[in-house]
């Protein structure tokens, strides 16, 4: 299943396929994820980088007051369910653009056969994540301390494999220029 599904993003991998979604992923930084910000009157639990702190949380979670986080909750069941989606998509078609063997020498990125799928790592932590962001933000005031340690766990996932897959694609576009014919020649 793996290997079909990398191999869909090898063969589905295009420069327009990326423009486009790049510029539906801009969407959301750009636009719908500072108006959900705003509404929630606070900084996200989501974008606590490698943060093991429950009281934090828990600290979070009352400013947030009961309209944010209302406000936070329907965001992390709609918004966050489709960015994650369109970013690993993003990211799954820059691996595969960067990654692709290349015609003239098939074997140069055979270590890498499967590394377009790196980002659907990030994916299964960040909607794991969510589902714990929004079962803390539905309890209060209950707070569940093994439901807060997990969602740091799913944090620290999400953004560990981030910097892989940012590393992977730096090291792909070295490979790339590194492999482009010289124009002196």
């Amino acid at each position: 299943m793996l290997r079909s599904l990398s191999t869909f993003f090898y063969a589905w991998a295009s420069g327009q396929r990326l423009v486009a979604v790049l510029i539906v992923y801009l969407l959301f930084p750009g636009f719908l994820l500072p108006r959900l910000q705003a509404r929630m009157q606070g900084d996200p639990i989501a974008l606590l980088f490698f943060r093991f702190d429950t009281d934090l949380i828990r600290t979070m979670i009352e400013g947030y007051g009961k309209e944010g986080r209302a406000a936070y909750a329907l965001g992390e069941t709609t918004l966050d369910v489709l960015y994650p989606l369109i970013y690993t998509t993003l990211f799954c078609l820059v691996l595969s653009l960067l990654y692709r063997n290349p015609q003239r020498n098939p074997a140069a990125y055979a270590p890498f056969a499967l590394v377009n799928l790196v980002p659907i790592g990030i994916l299964v932590a960040d909607l794991l994540e969510n589902t714990c962001i929004v079962y803390l933000l539905e309890a209060y005031p209950r707070f569940s301390e093994p439901v807060a340690i997990l969602c740091t766990l799913f944090s620290a996932g999400k953004w560990a494999l981030s910097l892989v897959t940012l590393s992977l694609a730096l090291y792909g576009g070295f490979q790339k220029v590194r492999q482009r014919p010289s124009l002196a020649k």
